[in-house]
């Protein structure tokens, strides 16, 4: 599936991940020895689960069956090696209290890094934003009231996606692409429901209530119109295209208002989905010696315009004879916020910087993070704060080890939020 030959990167793109590293990064070998080509990075969508200790395995909402510490903890301590850079979200089923500590985003273990509850990145150019957790009426409105230690209510509600996240990617320009472990609601209006329904018979009161996938995902999926969206969650491979301002006759009726439903937690088993007009006056004739205001404004070129269509692409959990990774040519445009796009397949390195954008969005909602039941932006003066404050620290290229870097031991997930936070010069509230 390749979108343009000259600037693009090859993207791996994996759906739940359940701890299956070590099969993962195989897969990806395989394919590389079969197809002779090189990956030059992992997108996983949720349910990592970066358990490092019995401890994390604790946290982790799934029933006991399912409660198995997996690879990660050999990566976290340097038994094993991420070969390529692996950029993840998370999902419903992860090891919550590490996760937390992360909030913002920062490295899990060397050459894996968590996008955060809410981000977005640039891996050489590639903008990527992303959204961890599932969508739940009950938690959608309300701030991040859980404390550790978790109990079993508040293990799962940890995990619920938070409309402040929401808000925050809202503001965003146009990503290349997007992550989410949910699907946004209505998303199999626009592929080949008739075969989703063939392999998926139990989705079908979901989607005739209007109850499967997330409402506020649709709207951004509308409203930032990214390139790529990548799914997972539901656990089978479904790919659709939504063309973006389509003639009204042909467009599905809107996702319904998140806060017309109910949903019932999804925790028993991973595979349960939850006329006339008006004529316009002539235009007055100007003369040619009137000076505009636009002759005194020196011209700033638009950013690039948003795709005309999104191409949603979901994959399933990883385990044999499954549809779990794929392997796709993702192209980034050029004039994109922060630094130009460099291709990466012609064999120069990867690198993980942080978008300025996101920067200065997360910075003006800072103080506004809820932290109690009942959830509550200057962006543009953030933004110029940013490139003033910021850039100097990291120096060229907005590189994220200028700041964060991945520490084993207890308290190394919580010194890279003490670091970002610091970076940003804003108060740890997630301490």
């Amino acid at each position: 599936m390749e979108l343009n030959k000259g600037r693009y990167m090859k993207v791996a793109v994996e759906g739940c991940c359940h701890g299956e590293l070590d099969t993962i990064y195989s897969h990806i070998q395989k394919l590389e020895d079969q197809k002779k080509y090189k990956v030059d990075l992992l997108l996983i969508c949720g349910d990592f689960q970066a358990m490092r200790d019995n401890i994390d395995l604790q946290t982790m909402a799934v029933p006991e069956k399912y409660k198995l510490m997996g690879d990660f903890h050999k990566y976290y301590m340097g038994e094993a090696t991420a070969p390529l850079l692996t950029v993840v979200i998370g999902g419903n089923h992860e090891a919550s209290n590490h996760l937390w500590d992360l909030y913002h985003g920062g490295w899990l273990a060397p050459n894996i890094y968590f996008l955060g509850y809410a981000g977005c990145v640039q891996v050489n150019g590639l903008r990527i934003a992303g959204a961890s957790g599932i969508f739940k009426h009950h938690d959608y409105q309300r701030g991040h009231f859980e404390r550790q230690p978790y109990d079993n209510s508040t293990k799962k509600s940890i995990y619920h996606i938070r409309e402040y996240n929401v808000r925050r990617l809202s503001l965003l320009s146009s990503p290349d692409v997007f992550l989410s472990h949910d699907w946004p609601r209505g998303i199999e209006q626009y592929g080949n429901l008739t075969g989703l329904l063939r392999r998926k018979p139990f989705f079908r009161d979901d989607i005739q209530s209007g109850k499967l996938g997330s409402p506020p995902l649709m709207n951004l999926l509308r409203n930032l119109k990214p390139a790529w969206w990548f799914a997972a969650h539901l656990h089978v491979r479904f790919e659709a295209s939504v063309q973006h301002d389509p003639p009204s006759s042909t467009q599905p009726p809107a996702a319904r208002n998140p806060d017309e439903i109910v949903i019932a937690d999804e925790d028993d088993e991973f595979d349960s989905p939850s006329g006339g007009s008006i004529p316009s006056a002539p235009a007055a004739p100007q003369n040619p010696d009137e000076i505009t205001l636009n002759d005194e404004i020196k011209a700033v070129a638009p950013p690039p315009p948003p795709p005309s269509q999104t191409r949603f692409l979901a994959l399933d959990k990883c385990l044999p004879h499954r549809q779990f990774l794929e392997v796709s040519s993702v192209s980034s445009k050029e004039g994109k916020i922060g630094r130009k796009a460099a291709p990466s397949s012609d064999g120069s390195p990867v690198t993980l910087t942080y978008d300025p954008e996101w920067l200065a969005i997360t910075r003006a909602f800072s103080q506004n993070l809820p932290r109690s039941r009942r959830g509550a932006p200057a962006v543009a003066r953030e933004w110029d704060w940013v490139h003033k404050h910021v850039l100097p620290k990291l120096g060229d290229g907005w590189r994220v080890e200028a700041c964060q870097r991945f520490t084993q031991g207890v308290n190394g997930a919580r010194q890279q939020t003490e670091a970002f936070t610091t970076l940003l010069e804003m108060e740890n509230v997630v301490r």
